[in-house]
């Protein structure tokens, strides 16, 4: 047999098949390269992004997009507002990410962080919380110092809120390669009217800060991002001479703890020039404080109205009056080794937030696989079918969760106490609770409407009660038994348990009680007409006869007839009472009861219509109403910012 090579030279069969074994072995080796992840930098720096979203449904875009539009290989979001339950696979799997997600353990829509990664930043560790509590895999990055403080009730509620994940990362520094754990945390916010909130924050402060320096003493680099709900200098304030105590505040105070600080000696940040606002150094040439470096506040130490959150209520993003709340957080070493800048995206708009942005000169090394924490291993995202055990609770866990009643701290108002219990402790969610059918057999209804004489009643429609009386001929036709099922028996269960319609088609009229009242409804003779609130009014009269049914009022000898009624409406009496569309006499009605918002007054110092507002705060004001210069909030030396025009809404109107 003759083989023939590429440039047409005849060949034997040795050099044909040698050929043919080299191009096969390429090939083979080309896709297995191709198959297997290669731990190799890909690309010579490094971009890190952390932004509070107030809700994943914020990425009305998609999220793929908003991701890719952020363009960072680190992706940490707070306030999710997500459960586990709520997360959809288009959420949680998405192509060229792999996600980290926490959740708070009871209360949906409230908390939740998550951390999208890259595939070129895969992690090699990975996980949920602060305290260890929630680590039940090998993917653990471990390290979490001594806690002792800290009892094991307050770790369980800590980490009860989804608001940390913790991410492990290998990275190239130079020549050497070295570890890069990233805490993506939400910390909590202390309501002034809830001290035990206070309380719960800065125990939260604690337990970071114990977390953050143990990762960082067993080696390698740490940075801490998020919301940390403080502002730390009045440079980070909009208004801080309006804030009491601002630098008492405990919260401020841990952070100078937690940061490299200045002396207190020093002026106010962004006072003092260039200067203002950098490491100060002690005698003998440290820099005091903390172990970790506000990364912002070391590129741009005098840079003003830098704000990250602004209040959507006043639209003071607006006038940009607002607060540095969200932090990227470097340990000293690599602040100052690798980090290249750190600034703030004030224009990146759909959030209360904006997102910060740090970057890096260092390469980052991607796992060749997932840690299990990974959203891609969650039994509802591979397609696995789930144990049913893992839907059942354990009896012994009831007892555990009149305990954890006790146990929680007085951390959240007493009807969020339950909704943040952790897993261990919930029960009545599995499959102990009986399902309602999705319908029921007609017979059976019918039964229970024959024989329930007490209970909840069915609710009809509002304007049953407003409908003309029966008329004689109907209320002979009943006694007699026609179209009366029961046989003509005025005081049967279904007539005095039934809807208002069948009510109005007997010869009795039940006046139906409110149900928190416990009053048993009386049955009054049919000649009268009542409604829910006793005064006699007819959607179907006339104003005149409206008038006279009120209480007080002459009432007239006997009913008014409903043919008489109807010729009126026909136009029976055109001279005396005007045609009306079907529905415009209940609109009447209605807007006769209902008054409208009052008219606005105009501010004062712009001239313009002011907005109306209403006092929800607690207190003796509670459910008021005001008006107030329509303007977005900002400092008072700002002329275009609202003014100081207040004025309450007259009581009554």
């Amino acid at each position: 047999m003759t083989y023939f090579c590429g440039d047409g030279r005849e060949a034997d069969a040795t050099a044909a098949t040698r050929l043919l074994v080299s191009v096969r072995a390429r090939l083979i080796l080309m896709w297995t390269r191709s198959s297997v992840p290669q731990a190799q930098p890909t690309r010579t720096d490094m971009k890190i992004v952390s932004w509070n979203i107030n809700g994943i449904r914020t990425f009305k875009a998609g999220i793929k997009k908003s991701l890719d539009a952020l363009d960072a290989d680190i992706i940490c979001l707070q306030e999710t507002k997500v459960t586990r339950e709520l997360l959809d696979e288009r959420t949680a799997i998405v192509e060229g990410y792999n996600s980290y997600f926490s959740f708070s353990k009871g209360r949906s829509g409230y908390s939740g962080v998550a951390t999208f990664c890259k595939d070129n930043a895969t992690p090699f560790a990975a996980e949920e919380g602060l305290t260890g509590l929630l680590t039940n895999h090998g993917g653990a990055v471990g390290c979490y110092g001594d806690q002792a403080e800290f009892s094991d009730e307050e770790l369980q509620t800590l980490d009860s809120e989804g608001r940390a994940i913790i991410t492990q990362h290998r990275i190239v520094c130079g020549e050497r390669e070295e570890t890069l754990t990233v805490l993506n945390v939400y910390c909590p916010r202390a309501d002034p009217e809830k001290p035990e909130r206070r309380l719960f924050k800065l125990r939260f402060y604690q337990l970071l800060q114990i977390r953050a320096e143990a990762i960082l003493g067993a080696g390698g680099h740490v940075i801490v991002l998020g919301d940390v709900n403080t502002s730390h200098r009045p440079i980070d304030h909009c208004d801080p001479d309006d804030v009491d105590d601002f630098d008492e505040n405990p919260g401020r105070k841990w952070l100078d703890h937690f940061l490299a600080g200045r002396n207190p000696e020093e002026g106010k940040a962004g006072e003092e020039g260039e200067g203002a606002g950098t490491d100060s150094r002690d005698a003998a040439g440290g820099t005091r404080g903390g172990r970790f470096v506000d990364t912002f506040r070391h590129f741009h130490p005098a840079r003003s109205h830098a704000f990250t959150c602004w209040s959507t209520v006043t639209g003071a993003r607006r006038t940009n009056y607002g607060t540095r709340i969200d932090y990227i957080l470097a340990s000293r070493g690599l602040a100052e080794a690798e980090f290249l800048d750190s600034d703030i995206l004030p224009e990146v708009e759909g959030s209360d937030h904006c997102p910060v942005r740090g970057l890096l000169r260092c390469a980052l090394l991607a796992s060749p696989r997932c840690p299990p924490l990974c959203t891609r291993h969650m039994p509802e995202f591979m397609g696995r079918q789930q144990k049913l055990s893992r839907f059942l609770v354990k009896v012994g866990q009831a007892a555990a969760a009149t305990a954890a009643d006790s146990q929680l701290p007085g951390s959240q108002e007493s009807g969020e106490v339950r909704e943040n219990l952790p897993p261990a402790a919930e029960t009545g969610r599995g499959s102990g609770t009986k399902r309602r059918p999705l319908a029921e057999p007609s017979a059976s209804r019918n039964k229970k409407a024959r024989t329930a004489t007490s209970g909840p009643r069915q609710q009809g429609n509002l304007l049953a009660f407003f409908r003309p009386r029966p008329t004689g001929a109907g209320r002979g036709a009943t006694a007699a038994g026609d179209g009366d099922p029961l046989g003509g028996r005025q005081d049967s269960p279904a007539r005095v348990g039934g809807t208002p319609e069948e009510s109005a088609a007997g010869s009795t009229t039940a006046t139906r009680a409110p149900e928190s009242s416990g009053v048993v409804p009386s049955v009054q003779p049919a000649g009268q007409d009542v409604s829910p609130r006793g005064n006699g009014l007819s959607l179907r009269r006339s104003p005149k006869e409206n008038e006279l049914s009120l209480p007080g009022s002459a009432q007239p000898d006997g009913p008014v007839p409903e043919e008489e009624e109807e010729e009126e409406e026909e136009g029976g009496r055109a001279s005396q009472k005007p045609q009306h569309r079907d529905g415009e006499e209940p609109q009447r009605f209605w807007k006769s009861v209902l008054r409208g918002p009052p008219t606005p007054p105009s501010c004062k110092a712009h001239g313009e219509p002011c907005v109306l507002r209403t006092v929800k705060k607690p207190g003796p004001n509670l459910g008021r109403q005001f008006f107030v210069c329509n303007r977005p909030q900002g400092h008072a030396s700002n002329p275009d910012a609202r003014c100081n025009f207040f004025t309450w809404v007259a009581k009554g109107r």
